[in-house]
């Protein structure tokens, strides 16, 4: 693994949050990522994976307060670590206590997540009533979204571990496909399990999505795979992530298993055509607007409509923010660390359904393609 100095690149986060609560004049802001209140940010900004609350001072000065301290013991990078036992295991009295140890001043303005439910919300202003306690739908948790949109050089190596033990799954996929030994979803969905596992990786990004033939007409398959046949005659589809210390990769193949109709051959060529010439507008500078529309045109030129944008950013999330997409939000412009997917799909009942995603980063000059999903072609 690459050396990277971990304790230095939290801080750094930490501290571009710190400066942009001195400018909000916010004296010390929570995250908490439990059931029910799930949230990448406290991982962000310390590299605990999950379950904890997360305190941060406008000075820099931070606690995690997790529920396992074995595990935060290890995986965590921060000023302080109190376990969650020592508070009752309430969430209040925890964020009371912190902010004791913290020393915050009395009055000062407090931002709790935005996700919070009013109710809780009010308990927090009646306990904390030395406090301003404010939850705000465009606050911390929107600015850290922003924030998250750039990859720094750590996050840009994770995706690219990721993305390269997804293609060397995708390898293995298409070699069982041509030997026979896969014959159903559930054993390409499992295939990818184990072999994920095998390279070190957490989990799969996301649920699997595995769908033969007679499913394949769905953008996102439901359920995500069954025992039915997968790679037979026809077109099936395979959506699956990886990840690598957080990061999640994304990549869609296709599978045309031969004899194919006109209409499928057809599917093919324009999906692969959609996604040639978008692809030109992932560069710095570019709208988000621009590659959607792009491919649109396309689909629109044989009569055809895409159901969904063209793509996504992701990390430590699979989906995050900018989309690529030719209406609403859509003028967003690509910068250099941003990743995106691009991922052109056409679905129909009786033709069955195509989508080719791979996952791309921003350069300064550019793109780079990160991950070689592609449409597999069996005679």
């Amino acid at each position: 693994m690459k050396k990277f100095d971990l304790n230095a690149i939290y801080a750094l986060r930490r501290a571009s949050l710190a400066t942009w609560m001195a400018q909000e004049g916010i004296g010390a802001l929570m995250f908490q990522d439990t059931e029910g209140m799930r949230t990448p940010n406290v991982r962000y900004f310390t590299g605990h994976p999950m379950d904890a609350m997360f305190v941060l001072t406008v000075n820099g000065s931070s606690i995690l307060c997790p529920w396992d301290i074995n595990l935060a013991n290890i995986k965590a990078h921060v000023d302080k670590i109190i376990p969650y036992t020592d508070f009752g295991r309430t969430p209040i009295q925890a964020l009371k206590g912190l902010l004791k140890i913290l020393k915050v001043p009395q009055n000062s303005k407090i931002e709790i997540p935005s996700n919070t439910p009013y109710p809780q919300f009010l308990h927090y202003v009646d306990e904390l009533a030395d406090m301003q306690i404010i939850c705000r739908e465009k606050g911390s948790m929107t600015v850290v979204d922003s924030m998250r949109t750039v990859k720094d050089d750590y996050e840009i190596y994770c995706i690219k571990k990721a993305a390269a033990i997804g293609d060397k799954i995708i390898d293995i996929i298409e070699k069982d496909i041509r030997n026979g030994s896969i014959k159903t979803e559930t054993d390409v969905a499992l295939l990818i399990e184990k072999e994920l596992r095998k390279a070190g990786c957490e989990r799969t990004g996301f649920d699997t999505l595995a769908a033969g033939p007679s499913r394949s007409w769905g953008i996102h398959c439901f359920p995500g795979y069954t025992d039915g046949p997968w790679g037979t005659q026809g077109l099936s589809i395979l959506d699956f992530g990886v990840v690598w210390e957080g990061y999640t990769s994304d990549t869609t193949l296709t599978v045309a298993k031969g004899p194919l109709t006109q209409e499928q051959k057809e599917q093919l060529e324009l999906v692969e055509k959609a996604y040639k010439e978008s692809l030109k507008f992932y560069k710095p500078g570019c709208k988000v607007s621009e590659a959607a529309i792009k491919a649109d045109e396309v689909f629109a030129s044989k009569k055809r409509i895409m159901p969904h944008s063209l793509g996504h950013s992701y990390g430590l999330e699979c989906h995050e923010f900018p989309v690529m997409r030719s209406i609403g939000d859509n003028t967003t412009i690509l910068l250099p660390g941003v990743v995106e997917t691009c991922e052109p799909g056409l679905y129909d009942p009786k033709i069955g359904g195509c989508r080719l995603e791979n996952d791309v980063l921003i350069t300064d000059d550019g793109h780079e393609i990160l991950t070689h999903s592609r449409i597999i072609k069996i005679d």
